[in-house]
């Protein structure tokens, strides 16, 4: 599922960057970090909606237990998502001014890794609608 796991990602990418639009409010800082969620999200969108593959590649992962378990393997995946998330969001600190910098809210990056989760399951809702898209 390479490409609607990508597809599925770059939903996710935009929606967080939606979200960061409101979180940010150092202009030039919301491409950079746009541009890093939406690729963040992408990659993990497609761990998540390709767990067997995952396993498959890293096999030290199936060393751990629970992760064998695809359900607990994506929630480990949206876990690391939105600490990442989080804390990327609040290493850039708030300029001279009165401005508060970069920091996302911990409900939005909540959402973020529950869509994460979400996506494989969701995905075979959306898949007759885009039906449209190249590789479906």
């Amino acid at each position: 599922m390479l490409l609607p796991a990508l597809y599925m990602g770059l939903v996710v990418g935009l929606y967080e960057a939606i979200l960061l639009h409101r979180d940010v409010s150092v202009p030039t800082h919301r491409f950079g970090h746009m541009i890093h969620a939406m690729i963040f999200a992408m990659v993990a969108v497609f761990a998540s909606m390709n767990v067997d593959f995952v396993l498959s590649v890293i096999p030290a992962l199936g060393n751990i237990p629970l992760i064998n378990n695809p359900l607990i393997f994506r929630i480990a995946i949206a876990l690391v998502a939105m600490i990442k998330m989080h804390a990327v969001s609040a290493a850039a600190p708030g300029m001279a001014g009165g401005t508060v910098g970069m920091r996302e809210k911990w409900s939005h990056s909540f959402i973020i890794a529950a869509t994460i989760v979400a996506a494989p399951y969701v995905w075979p809702f959306i898949e007759p609608a885009v039906g449209f898209l190249p590789g479906i």
